[in-house]
């Protein structure tokens, strides 16, 4: 079975590396992009990325919206993606489903969990 390809969009590079380091320690393939444009722009070159992990604080465009544009494209609406944020406040998490997201994951990240939520919505 091939390696599922994880796209992560985040603005911050400690936590793209951080990120990126347990996710390849488990296996994964990733790729990186600091904006959802630029995010959007390697789904376009890439055809195989399983699944996004977007921060849902940036500058420009913030996750919310980035997800809303997702599942306005035809290209990347059936691309799962996992929000990611440090705003664990009450309602977060169903304003991040709400938005289009799989699933939620609050920072400091829990890598087990992370890593059921990116099986469970890669199946």
């Amino acid at each position: 079975m091939p390696r599922k390809l994880i796209l992560i969009i985040d603005d911050d590079n400690r936590n793209i590396f951080a990120l990126k380091a347990v996710l390849r320690a488990k296996g994964f393939g990733t790729l990186s992009a600091p904006s959802a444009q630029e995010g959007f722009d390697i789904i376009a070159e890439n055809e195989k990325v399983s699944v996004v992990l977007m921060d849902m604080m940036m500058p420009d465009m913030d996750g919310y919206q980035a997800i809303v544009a997702m599942k306005k494209s035809e290209k990347m609406r059936d691309i799962p993606v996992l929000a990611v944020t440090a705003q664990a406040m009450v309602g977060d998490k169903e304003r991040c489903l709400s938005a289009g997201a799989s699933g939620y994951v609050s920072k400091p990240i829990n890598v087990d969990e992370l890593i059921i939520q990116i099986n469970e919505v890669t199946k």
